[in-house]
């Protein structure tokens, strides 16, 4: 078994920049099974305040765990993509700790694969959190036009007032503020944008997909819930700080390796509870390659 470990990691994680990047390894699998485990690092920091994880780094793990159930799963080896991807946060977790996921693709149709999973640190029995997903089989796995390819090659006339322009300058996301994940990811505020946007320079250690290439989803995942906490916290004005109680996303598009924006719009905020949705594009907004929502629970600023 430890051969075949070996062997899985040296394809499947070392060859994917960001699973590479991360220092993610397989720990296990079966038939419609796959383990993975997130080495502890302070860059997965998220709240510096109270030392807990970033959801994203949970996301990332994950995404990573569940496509490996969808790949034991399979009878011949195909491509796959995510569709969607729901996350349910349980528990804190801190940094000092390792984070493992279990996944098991528990329904396979001919197009579609369904996969759950439970994130945990030191007691498996007492998860952190906990992702649903499904992912469409046989995508091919070369470049290749999507629906309404043409509409996204085809150039934009210079004489378009309404042509979406990327925004020239960019600053910290939180002025005064260190945030750990948001660092290591790269993500900015784009200077007087209207509305708030936030941006996600290209690096090529974010690319989950080699062959397309494409970013990861769960770099996707992370940037979009970033800045739906980002966008939170700004409209709050510090009244009280929120914190994830779940966050659900759907892929439109493969995410190519280019700078990423998104866009927030607060849907609801209660005494409590806050909802808050989420677009993710990189062409223009009128293009996204996901979008997305989460609750989030709304404390005061000592609240544990």
């Amino acid at each position: 078994m430890n051969a075949i470990l070996e062997d899985l990691n040296r394809k499947f994680v070392s060859r994917t920049p960001h699973m590479r990047e991360i220092g993610a390894r397989i720990t296990a699998v079966s038939p419609s099974r796959g383990s993975m485990t997130l080495p502890a690092r302070p860059e997965w920091v998220g709240d510096p305040l109270r030392a807990q994880l970033h959801p994203g780094a949970l996301t990332v793990l994950a995404d990573s765990a569940c496509g490996l159930a969808v790949g034991a799963a399979l009878k011949e080896r195909a491509p796959y993509a995510t569709l969607d991807l729901r996350m349910d946060y349980l528990r804190a977790a801190g940094p000092e700790a390792d984070v493992h996921c279990d996944a098991h693709c528990f329904r396979l149709t001919r197009n579609v694969a369904f996969v759950r999973g439970e994130v945990y640190q030191a007691d498996r029995e007492q998860p952190i959190a906990v992702a649903q997903a499904s992912f469409m089989l046989s995508t091919p796995g070369g470049k290749r036009p999507a629906a309404g390819a043409a509409a996204e090659s085809a150039p934009r006339a210079d004489s378009d007032d309404n042509a979406w322009q990327v925004p020239m300058g960019s600053e910290p996301v939180l002025a005064g503020v260190t945030i750990p994940y948001v660092e290591y990811l790269g993500i900015r505020a784009a200077s007087d944008a209207e509305p708030q946007l936030f941006r996600l320079p290209y690096r090529e250690m974010l690319i989950g997909n080699p062959h397309l290439p494409a970013l990861h989803g769960g770099v996707i995942a992370g940037f979009s819930e970033t800045a739906a906490t980002l966008h939170l916290i700004r409209t709050l004005r510090g009244a009280k700080f929120p914190k994830s109680i779940d966050f659900s996303i759907d892929y439109l598009r493969s995410g190519r390796p280019v700078e990423s924006f998104a866009a927030c719009e607060v849907v609801r905020v209660g005494s409590r509870v806050a909802l808050v949705q989420v677009r993710c594009w990189q062409k223009g907004p009128e293009l996204p390659i996901a979008v997305a929502r989460g609750h989030f629970l709304l404390t005061a600023a000592g609240e544990a």
